[in-house]
């Protein structure tokens, strides 16, 4: 499979080498100095674009190569609430558009837990949830996209939460989540349920982000040849 790699850095880099060991071919990379490729020949004549950038370059990214005929499948979080306008236009534009907060495939056995967990704890009131999660300096949205994935599925299946608020302040209706940078950390998620006489809590711990490339690569594999939209669940049929 012919894979382009939007976004060139630590986790770029280590997608390109997944994606090498797993027999494809990388026929273009993107960053910011040369976003003059999405109009070459090169980057036309990939299968599937594997995008990973900021907030603030995701959307257009995502736009530039879909309006180019190339499926891609996406990794950034902290611009998603412009993610259902590219959901339409890969529809009508007849290519594949893959995103979620999270490619590890065992942080989507934790969302599948945390939902689960979620309807269990709905019956006990005494029991207040909250979320920490911690990643490495570097990351520029807080929380992170897959807190807030935890956290939304939280709010709809336990009845006393209305909303998330980031900080550790609870307050009536509310889930809190603490969000802490900490050097290199590829990324921790938690939650708890608290209560006068104990706690439950559920943690996830990523070693290294080799984790997310081998999923955003299955992903790239997943895509190829569809259209529309998918996520993590159609993948791993959950």
């Amino acid at each position: 499979m012919k894979i382009a790699i939007i976004g060139y850095g630590k986790m770029g880099h280590i997608i390109e080498q997944t994606a090498l060991q797993r027999g494809h071919e990388i026929v273009c990379r993107i960053d910011k100095e040369n976003l003059q490729d999405f109009d070459s020949e090169a980057f036309a004549g990939a299968d599937v674009a594997i995008e990973f950038s900021t907030p603030g370059t995701a959307f257009d990214n995502i736009r530039r190569a879909m309006r180019r005929g190339v499926s891609v499948v996406s990794g950034t979080t902290g611009w998603t609430d412009r993610l259902p306008q590219l959901q339409q236009e890969a529809g009508q534009l007849k290519v594949g558009l893959f995103w979620t907060s999270n490619f590890s495939i065992g942080v989507n056995i934790f969302f599948e837990i945390n939902r689960r967990l979620a309807e269990l704890m709905n019956r006990f009131g005494q029991y207040s949830p909250s979320m920490r999660e911690v990643h490495h300096i570097h990351k520029l949205d807080a929380p992170s996209g897959t807190a807030i994935s935890l956290a939304n599925d939280i709010i709809q299946r336990v009845d006393r939460t209305e909303r998330w608020q980031l900080g550790t302040e609870s307050a009536p209706g509310c889930l809190p989540i603490e969000a802490v940078r900490d050097g290199e950390v590829p990324g921790t998620h938690e939650v708890c349920y608290d209560s006068a006489v104990d706690s439950i809590c559920i943690r996830h711990e990523a070693k290294s982000r080799e984790g997310f490339a081998l999923g955003a690569v299955m992903a790239a594999e997943f895509i190829k040849g569809r259209q529309g939209f998918y996520s993590m669940n159609d993948l791993l049929g959950f």
